[in-house]
């Protein structure tokens, strides 16, 4: 776990915060390490009260996504919703969850936006770079950038392009008929192998297995 950035986590102020994420964006990796995938982890956070936080991560095996191993943090949160700055609420909690794994995940899938993000740092990315894991970003719908509407079909996609028109994510059928997911690079991962991840996880449903599984923790 990155230290240095475990204690930017605390900022006082929505300037602060976004002068963090300018920062930080530099040192996003987009490669991958090359590393043997066996465990893939979903992490989410529910709010169940004002001022209340549940974390979760959930690990499963990769590629059966049985689930092997999952950790609940359940505490205050202190950070306000600002959209655009969602890291700095979730993130806390979700570290503390983080420790009581039994076994580090190989890569995390994160129920947001990696540098699919206004100031390239969304979730993902900023979760990947403090706990030094691959991460990718998985949104239920989107938050930056341009696209079209992928075919229908499971597996159609499309880019989601920023102001520049450089790639910075990808929309993905990942059900037939179903409202596609954003899908973008977190952290030390390429955009094919992050969309290649998400469409082994969603076997049956739209949203990969671990997510949903660590949804179903999180909301309970």
């Amino acid at each position: 776990m990155n230290k240095n950035l475990l204690k930017k986590l605390s900022i006082h102020s929505a300037r602060e915060g976004i002068g963090h994420q300018r920062e930080m964006r530099a040192l996003v990796s987009r490669r991958w390490d090359g590393r043997r995938v066996e465990t893939a982890a979903g992490a989410d956070v529910h709010f169940p009260s004002k001022g209340q936080a549940r974390a979760v991560i959930v690990v499963c095996a990769f590629p059966s996504l049985e689930l092997i191993d999952s950790s609940i943090y359940e505490g205050p949160c202190t950070f306000p919703y600002i959209p655009g700055l969602l890291s700095f609420r979730e993130i806390p909690p979700l570290v503390e969850a983080w420790k009581g794994l039994k076994k580090q995940p190989d890569l995390v899938l994160c129920d947001g936006h990696g540098i699919a993000h206004p100031r390239g740092l969304g979730l993902a990315s900023h979760l990947g770079l403090l706990l030094e894991i691959p991460t990718i970003g998985c949104a239920k719908s989107p938050l930056y950038g341009t696209f079209e509407l992928p075919s229908p079909e499971k597996g159609s996609r499309s880019p989601i392009r920023d102001r520049n028109g450089l790639t910075i994510g990808t929309v993905l059928r990942s059900r037939d008929g179903t409202r596609p997911l954003y899908v973008s690079v977190g952290h030390m991962i390429d955009l094919r192998r992050a969309v290649n991840t998400v469409l082994a996880s969603t076997p049956r449903f739209r949203i990969p297995e671990p997510l949903r599984a660590a949804h179903r923790l999180a909301g309970s």
